[in-house]
């Protein structure tokens, strides 16, 4: 499990949540909502804050933190990933459950956001205590998540294995088999084709729309995608696939470029091999700070949060940007881009793929019948297009940016749903 730790983890925290709030205030005084439905929209509906204890392989017990933060239900039940890293933090978590809200709205997809996380860095446990952690972790916060309360999905430091363990640990407790309490589990028990490489796969298609409304086609495009892990490297090889030119990648160790490209093939054996991308035969070292400012077409930040800020984003040379991570731009590095002219494609659009395929696994355990391969891909390539078309409609006609857009599209519809439902009591 690679966890890119890039820049710093304090400003990357605080950072999110106020980007978060700053959007979100945007969207308010646009949409001229009073303050109290601001302030409703702001706050989280419940966080959870537990002692996660853990005995080691040697013996010794050790007390971690975890989280759980659901923001809003007006939708439907909340939904949102469960995070393990080592700057985990409340505020983190309330960031990107408000995110999640957003991009389930902006998707059409009938849940509210959340988000959850352990703080540890999985690298240093074995898979015995990691699964330790993940069932004392499930256990805890088990009286308040279940398919119609909040379902947990994979995010930076879990997988399929990891939502395997939470199902099973939930299913104990319950007394039975509950396939809906989690997606992104494996597909022998009930996890759904397509779901691996969705927001990949969501990312590209997104990326290649964006080129098409500036008038680059893929086969004269550049690229350079930061974050080699589950998603930047499903969108390299969808990128390479598509005839595009990725020309640089970066892990938590370092970075590879190459003018003429990146063997996609070559580099996922190296990965595989080695564990991280520097050393990939036929490439040079890069410094991962400088992949950010390559003068390429396309920049896909695809690790995590606050990677382009103040102090990078006036040397950035791609013309589009598409946030393949949640929240890897800061407020002070939208206003740059957008000064510049640079399209930025926001996350709550561009990677929103990998939710929508969770909700048709939900759909999918809650009928206890599979769709194949070929309908959920062709079932999310209809709900990102039409997403698309709807943010970029919006945008050109308020003569704003793409985020703006995403943002007010989202809030109004949460909004609508909140006024709608009334107040108890």
């Amino acid at each position: 499990m690679r966890i890119p730790r890039q820049g710093s983890a304090v400003d990357r925290r605080g950072g999110a949540l106020d980007a978060a709030r700053d959007q979100l205030a945007e969207a308010v005084r646009t949409l001229g909502y009073e303050p109290g439905l601001h302030d409703m929209l702001a706050r989280s509906r419940r966080e959870l804050v537990v002692s996660v204890p853990l005995r080691r392989d040697g013996g010794e017990v050790e007390v971690l933190t975890g989280y759980r933060v659901q923001h809003n239900f007006s939708r439907g039940p909340a939904k949102g990933g469960t995070r393990f890293h080592p700057d985990v933090t409340l505020d983190e978590v309330r960031a990107l459950a408000m995110w999640m809200t957003w991009k389930c709205a902006l998707l059409d997809v009938p849940y509210g956001g959340a988000k959850g996380g352990v703080t540890i860095d999985p690298r240093n446990y074995s898979p015995a205590e990691l699964e330790r952690v993940t069932r004392r972790y499930t256990s805890e916060i088990s009286p308040i998540i279940g398919p119609d309360r909040d379902i947990p999905a994979p995010d930076v430091g879990t997988d399929e294995r990891t939502m395997a363990w939470m199902m099973d640990t939930f299913s104990v407790a319950a007394g039975h088999t509950v396939p809906g309490v989690v997606t992104g589990k494996p597909l022998s028990i009930g996890g759904s084709l397509g779901r691996a490489g969705s927001t990949s796969r969501g990312v590209a298609l997104l990326a290649l729309a964006a080129l098409e409304r500036i008038g680059v086609r893929p086969g004269t495009c550049t690229a350079a995608v930061q974050g080699y892990g589950k998603v930047g490297a499903g969108v390299v090889d969808e990128l390479c696939a598509a005839g595009v030119r990725v020309r640089a990648v970066a892990d938590q160790y370092g970075a590879v470029h190459h003018d003429r490209g990146l063997d996609p093939v070559a580099l996922a054996a190296h990965v595989r091999d080695t564990g991280s991308v520097v050393g990939c035969p036929g490439t040079e070292p890069l410094a991962g700070q400088d992949l950010l400012t390559l003068d390429v077409d396309l920049l896909v930040p695809a690790a995590i949060e606050g990677v382009l800020h103040a102090g990078n984003a006036s040397a950035v040379r791609a013309r589009v940007v598409v946030e393949g991570a949640n929240g890897p731009t800061t407020t002070e590095a939208d206003r740059l881009l957008e000064d510049r002219g640079v399209l930025v494609v926001p996350d709550i659009l561009a990677n929103a793929g990998g939710v929508v395929v969770s909700y048709f696994e939900w759909v999918q355990a809650n009928q206890a019948y599979r769709w194949s391969v070929e309908q959920v891909q062709q079932r999310l390539a209809e709900r990102m297009v039409q997403a698309w078309r709807e943010v970029s409609a919006d945008a050109e006609r308020r003569g704003t940016t793409l985020r703006r857009s995403a943002t007010l599209l989202a809030v109004r519809r949460v909004a609508e749903a909140h006024t709608a439902r009334g107040l108890y009591p």
